[in-house]
């Protein structure tokens, strides 16, 4: 299964109980197909970069989801976005083969891990020399002459 994310931005003037009723015919679209949703998170009201059809701001919805049949889902969705007066701008990322990607510099980074010998225990620091008993050595040789 192949996992997606959309980003949407939905019009500031539209009100929040009103969102529900612009994902729900998404969320059936992709239940329909086979596909599962993995997460709805609405970001709530931001403010645009640049104007985009005249708005300053917009509220932002990230869903993210898997689908068997990729294609004609995604196809599909976008196109419902697209004739949607209500949905300001979208972006669709297909996220799963980035996942694989970290999977697999994991796995490479465990391996070499696993290749390197462990490193041996640090050696205890060496005791300081402590000198014999008795009078300095510079203090013998003076009295010996």
């Amino acid at each position: 299964m192949r996992v997606y994310e959309i980003l949407f931005i939905i019009r500031p003037d539209v009100p929040e109980e009103e969102l529900d009723g612009i994902i729900e015919p998404l969320r059936a679209v992709i239940t329909e197909s086979g596909g599962t949703i993995d997460k709805i998170d609405k970001w709530g009201s931001r403010r645009l970069a640049y104007r985009v059809k005249k708005y300053r701001e917009g509220f932002y919805v990230l869903l993210q989801f898997s689908t068997g049949a990729a294609a004609e889902t995604v196809k599909e969705l976008e196109r419902r976005l697209r004739v949607s007066d209500t949905v300001i701008k979208f972006l669709t990322v297909r996220i799963d083969e980035e996942l694989r990607r970290l999977e697999k510099l994991k796995k490479a980074r465990e391996k070499r891990a696993a290749r390197k010998p462990p490193a041996p225990p640090p050696a205890a620091p060496p005791a300081p020399e402590t000198p014999a008993p008795g009078p300095p050595p510079a203090v013998e040789a003076a009295a010996r002459e």
